[in-house]
């Protein structure tokens, strides 16, 4: 097997240069002059490698090295001559060769600017003959691959091929392999069942050409259904799955399958910890219209994976909404764990929503709390978010941004705060009064000399 193919799409024309220098062959009638400079340089227990079979080790470092430097052509000529593998003496090495092969040479035909789907084609399918043992997942890539380039019709044919095909005793490796190829056809035929449905909403329900429409997709999602929901059963993170299977649940008014499912996803403990299981099901109980204690139970799991999570916000007010008091210390919490991560410190609706709560907790004697969450946080945050640089820089880039962190600024640490003087002492005609309003709002309420 010398996939000359390979060669014949990708090598590059042998310059005069070239020519005159000692040339090594490659075992398919392909001569690389500068593969001797190379070869020459691997020594063995003192004497040079003259064979080229006991090369390829070497042959594999300037392969992955090429490929390091984005050198794709160079990778190509060393691919080419490190084929030979197959035919290698050690039962491992020959054994292991059609994974590597085809792990480097789809990376090199990926990116090669002379490549085209056609090449990567034949490739693919002659490695699928190879590698039999590799087969579902050189046919999974490989229609991934297809994807990628728009070729829907020619991946799902792909996976089908490979959906019927079994090599020796199913094995447990193989049967995942094969859900996985039953899964991507089962998003293939979503993706047609998502066209169908955005056409169905041209028509009138009353209309003929709907009801034909609609039995269609009634057929299509059933195909998609049994693929999905193999897969999903599954212990695993299938995000784009899930996403759409409840579609179609929901589409056809399944609401019951569908809140299993999302339930199921989130709260079983044999799928490990995944932020998105707890986001679909709270988004499908919100368009369900739960009970906000339902709602609560969601974003407090969320809350424990990403606090800082941009739905933070959205738990806070319905913390806050709450009659609970276990909820309402909880939603003080929840925004003082958004700010603790850099990425939010310009969340300008995080810092006026911590700004109002610390004062509505301060009015109603929830010191303790403030001081509580304030603790943990006095010995970083005033650096962190309350120094005279963020002062002169918040106010230069959003001084509705800097009004409210000089309030919570002035409430956490007093009158004497930089980040506090500072604002207070710019003359800004719109925010004049709300100024005037903050200093005496702090001067009440700050927990640092309250009353002061």
């Amino acid at each position: 097997m010398t996939m000359s193919d390979f060669s014949e799409q990708l090598t590059k024309p042998v310059t005069e240069d070239e020519q005159v220098e000692t040339s090594v062959s490659s075992g398919t009638g392909m001569h690389f002059p500068w593969l001797q400079k190379q070869l020459e340089t691997v020594v063995t227990g003192g004497k040079k490698k003259k064979d080229f079979a006991q090369t390829t080790s070497a042959c594999l470092e300037f392969i992955q090295e090429a490929l390091l430097r984005h050198q794709w052509q160079r990778a190509a000529e060393y691919m080419h001559s490190y084929l030979q593998t197959l035919e290698d003496s050690d039962s491992y090495k020959r054994q292991t060769a059609p994974e590597v092969i085809w792990k480097l040479g789809s990376e090199i035909l990926f990116y090669h600017p002379k490549s085209n789907v056609e090449t990567f084609n034949t490739f693919a399918d002659r490695m699928k003959n190879i590698g039999v043992l590799n087969y579902l997942k050189i046919s999974l890539q490989h229609a991934l691959y297809l994807l990628h380039h728009g070729m829907f019709e020619d991946a799902d044919r792909n996976l089908s091929q490979a959906e019927t095909w079994r090599y020796g005793e199913k094995s447990s490796s193989q049967e995942v392999l094969i859900n996985l190829v039953q899964a991507y056809k089962g998003l293939l035929q979503y993706y047609t069942w998502s066209k169908k449905k955005m056409e169905l909403s041209e028509f009138d329900e009353d209309d003929y050409a709907y009801t034909s429409k609609s039995q269609n997709m009634l057929s299509q999602s059933c195909k998609t259904s049994v693929n999905i929901c193999a897969l999903i059963k599954v212990p695993g993170v299938w995000d784009p799955f899930v996403k759409s299977y409840v579609e179609m649940l929901e589409f056809y008014g399944d609401q019951d399958g569908a809140r299993n499912v999302l339930t199921n996803y989130a709260y079983d403990e044999k799928f490990p910890s995944n932020p998105n299981a707890h986001i679909y099901l709270y988004d499908f109980l919100k368009r369900e219209k739960a009970p906000r204690a339902k709602l609560i139970s969601v974003l407090k799991i969320l809350h424990e994976i990403v606090p800082s999570h941009k739905l933070m916000l959205e738990f806070h007010m319905l913390l806050r909404k709450s009659e609970k008091e276990e909820h309402r210390k909880l939603g003080l919490g929840v925004l003082f764990g958004v700010l603790d991560f850099a990425g939010c410190t310009k969340n300008k609706t995080a810092w006026r929503y911590l700004a109002k709560y610390l004062k509505l907790m301060l009015m109603e004697s929830h010191t303790v709390w403030v001081q509580e969450e304030w603790n943990s946080r006095k010995n970083w945050w005033p650096a962190f978010h309350f120094s005279s640089f963020w002062a002169k820089t918040d106010w230069k880039e959003d001084t509705a941004l800097a009004f409210e962190k000089a309030y919570v600024a002035g409430i956490l640490l007093g009158k004497g705060c930089r980040y506090f003087r500072y604002i207070l002492k710019q003359d800004h005609q719109i925010l004049k009064k709300k100024i005037k309003r903050m200093k005496k709002s702090v001067k009440k309420y700050s927990i640092v000399n309250p009353g002061v």
